[in-house]
Formats: structure tokens, C-alpha cells, sequence
């Protein structure tokens, strides 16, 4: 992948430095934004990990559920 590629639409994937910086992200973008924000995400471990705050929602939790899934059916 090419350092500095041209998106050829929208981002929808952020990536942060830390994760003060990730958390204070994820709640203005919910907030502000209107949208679901899914995450953390924990990758390269042995087995699928999912972590749900306390705050999520109903929708949310079915979300990670199915993407924990996903992970147990590679």
C-alpha cells in the first residue's frame, strides 16, 4: 500500500496515536456525528476479542456480537 494513496471516497476507518486521543475521537463523533462508532477493536489476537463500554447500545452489542462471530468462523 502506497504511503500517501488517494481515497477515492470517504473515510471510514480512523486510526489513532493513543487511546486518550481514540476515546475523546470516538465520543465527538458519536455525538456530533449522529452515527454508530464500533470499537474498540483488538486485532492480532489468538481468538475474536470484542470490548463493549458500558454506554452501548442495544444495536451496538448485536454489532459486536455478529463482527465477534465473524472472527470464530475464519
Amino acid at each position: 500500500a502506497e504511503m500517501f494513496a488517494r481515497l477515492s471516497g470517504p473515510a471510514n476507518v480512523l486510526i489513532m496515536p493513543g487511546l486518550q486521543s481514540a476515546n475523546i475521537s470516538a465520543k465527538l463523533l458519536r455525538e456530533l456525528g449522529g452515527d454508530a462508532v464500533i470499537g474498540p477493536m483488538l486485532v492480532g489476537m489468538e481468538k475474536s476479542v470484542q470490548i463493549a463500554p458500558m454506554t452501548s447500545t442495544a444495536s451496538e452489542l448485536v454489532t459486536l456480537a455478529v463482527l465477534a462471530a465473524g472472527g470464530i468462523a475464519r
